[in-house]
């Protein structure tokens, strides 16, 4: 296989593929979990793609649901073998959200909001450094380095000329107004922003404080989708000490529904841009 596969996108296809075979069988995550005298918890971990899977564990579960084609079962076996290569992310050491960073390199498109920061796609180095230091002020230099190197090889997946990522970012208006590394940055990063939001793939839009409530009030929150159907689309809801994937269609669909209020709420793409270009001459350097 190329060297360049995604081993959570292949995670996340191949529980999914185990999933439907053990419904197939008419069998309770339960139920296989005490044929193969494991917990319950692994074979979620194992079906929802959170959790590394041997090639053992496929051909324990294949045995399991009786699966007759050999050819599917060597498929599965490679996909699990694929599922455990390392992807770009792990050069940097243990990243807490690996599996994001997993979703996000193979995602098609990524509709983001948040109500305090600038987004981290659309973040400058510095904005980003003084960003994460004053969220993480126990966290040493070495770090916070790490965080902010991961974050901008992110960002290739925006300046990419080919295939670049489809971004859709909302955000509050008070992700503009605070000063994160003092006024000079802030210009410098706002000034940033209205450079990105020119880019055809890139639409950056802005609720004003006037808008008054809405319904991303309850907080930040990502939708990814892909560019294979097999793939479902996941909500991403970042936490302090873990965070929250959503998959089930009917939790995507009504954030999803709630994404559409938010950009309906919003100031235009222009009207944004001349926005976030006023606030950032008010930030004299």
């Amino acid at each position: 296989m190329a060297s360049n596969v995604n081993p959570t996108v292949r995670r996340r296809r191949l529980g999914q593929e185990l999933r439907r075979l053990r419904e197939l069988k008419g069998m309770t995550a339960e139920e296989v979990a005490e044929r193969l005298l494991v917990s319950q918890s692994k074979i979620s971990r194992l079906e929802n793609g959170r959790r590394s899977i041997s090639q053992r564990d496929v051909r324990d579960l294949c045995g399991v649901y009786e699966v007759e084609d050999q050819r599917m079962v060597d498929s599965l076996m490679e996909m699990a073998k694929d599922s455990r290569q390392q992807g770009w992310w792990h050069a940097f050491g243990d990243v807490p959200y690996s599996v994001y960073i997993g979703l996000e390199t193979d995602a098609a498109s990524l509709r983001v909001y948040d109500p305090q920061v600038v987004p981290g796609l659309l973040q400058t180095r510095q904005y980003a450094e003084a960003l994460i230091s004053g969220a993480l002020p126990e966290t040493a230099h070495t770090e916070i380095e790490k965080r902010v190197q991961v974050r901008m090889r992110r960002q290739e997946r925006v300046s990419s000329g080919e295939n670049p990522l489809r971004l859709w970012s909302v955000m509050d208006e008070s992700a503009l107004r605070r000063v994160v590394g003092g006024r000079e940055l802030m210009r410098d990063q706002l000034e940033h922003l209205v450079e990105q939001s020119q880019l055809p793939h890139v639409t950056v839009q802005v609720i004003p404080f006037d808008m008054g409530a809405h319904p991303g009030l309850n907080g930040q929150y990502a939708i990814l989708e892909f560019p294979d159907t097999a793939d479902s689309s996941v909500v991403y809801i970042e936490g302090v000490t873990s965070d929250l994937y959503l998959e089930k269609p009917n939790d995507v669909q009504k954030y999803s529904v709630m994404y559409e209020h938010l950009r309906a709420q919003a100031l235009n793409v222009d009207q944004s841009r001349q926005f976030i270009a006023d606030i950032a001459k008010g930030y004299v350097r």
